[in-house]
């Protein structure tokens, strides 16, 4: 039950309504409970995105290996946020993103035809599914502003304001990557930012 208490609070807080019992049954109901070691795939590259997690305890990456072999992170999610490659769960077509758990992992799991019967019938889910849609929209917008256009120093110092858990959470070779700079770059920076 802890595990969905988690979410409840979470859809909750997002949505600013309350999940009526029938609410958290129908959720308890479908929402399926996954666990995942360290290293293990969420999603693999060439699969077709069959769920949406939300992620409970632990942390992971999104990203996508380049034809030279370097790896690209375009997400790293921890607590509370949610996994997917959202163009492969609603047009199911096949991924062209990696989702690895980077430690132990507990999501809760559901299909998109289940996310649709909430979006229908659970007004504190529709309400949250709308919020994370415009917080996503924006995000993604101000991180591809931040790649165009912004400096080194700029990228690093808006993660430090936006994700300052990150700098405990994640290697800092997967920050480097994450923010598009070489790990030497990242390490400059660092040094630089203490003085």
């Amino acid at each position: 039950m802890s595990n969905f208490e988690a979410l409840f609070d979470y859809i909750q807080e997002i949505s600013g309504k309350l999940l009526s019992a029938d609410d958290k049954h129908l959720l308890m109901e479908y929402f399926k409970p996954k666990k995942l070691r360290k290293r293990q795939y969420f999603l693999q590259e060439g699969d077709v995105c069959k769920y949406i997690g939300f992620i409970v305890k632990g942390s992971a990456r999104t990203f996508t290996v380049d034809e030279k072999g370097h790896e690209h992170i375009l997400k790293l999610s921890l607590e509370n946020w949610w996994l997917a490659d959202f163009e492969s769960f609603y047009l199911l077509t096949p991924s062209r993103f990696n989702i690895e758990a980077l430690e132990d992992l507990e999501v809760l799991q559901s299909t998109n035809a289940q996310i649709e019967e909430y979006l229908k019938h659970i007004p504190a889910f529709s309400a949250m599914a709308n919020v994370i849609s415009q917080n996503y929209t924006i995000a993604n917008q101000k991180r591809v502003q931040a790649a165009m256009s912004y400096t080194a120093e700029e990228r690093y110092e808006d993660l430090i304001s936006n994700y300052p858990q990150f700098l405990q959470r994640f290697p800092q070779n997967m920050i480097a990557s994450y923010l598009g700079l070489s790990p030497e770059t990242l390490s400059r920076l660092k040094k630089n930012s203490f003085k």
